[in-house]
């Protein structure tokens, strides 16, 4: 499959992952339906193909050697490497998103970093432990604890 194939392919279906994640959004984060879409998407990106460097470069409007450089920075995961590197959909849509907020705030260099530190960012953030310790501080429970 040409490579313009391939990427018209994947992103025609982030396109539509993108329409029901804004369908999504539109709804109360605790609305049972949200929860359902949030579900389609997840389930559906997990059994996309994983995608080659070349088709992510056009995605992401990266040279094939920047994503490669991102994939071996742990920015873009790796689903297989032989016989060729093949990268995660889920990942890659993930720092698409990313990619495309900064540009459209006018982030041009640098980008590298700034995606590392908000997937860094928001590993933490999924953590339970830090979601309740963070609950117990802004409602005051928490305790504050100095060293001696």
């Amino acid at each position: 499959m040409s490579v313009a194939t391939e990427a018209a392919q994947i992103r025609d279906l982030f396109d539509t992952i993108e329409e029901i994640e804004s369908v999504a959004s539109s709804l109360a984060a605790d609305d049972e339906r949200r929860r359902k879409l949030d579900g389609v998407v997840a389930r559906t990106l997990r059994q996309a193909p994983p995608v080659r460097p070349v088709v992510a470069g056009e995605l992401l409007d990266m040279t094939e050697k920047t994503v490669k450089a991102w994939a071996r920075e742990g920015v873009l995961a790796i689903h297989s490497q032989e016989p060729r590197m093949l990268l995660d959909t889920v990942r890659l849509h993930e720092v698409l998103h990313l990619v495309s907020d900064l540009r459209r705030a006018g982030k041009t260099r640098g980008l590298l970093d700034e995606v590392h530190r908000r997937l860094s960012d928001r590993s933490l953030l999924e953590r339970t432990d830090l979601a309740a310790s963070l609950d117990e501080m802004r409602s005051g429970r928490g305790r504050v604890v100095r060293p001696a």
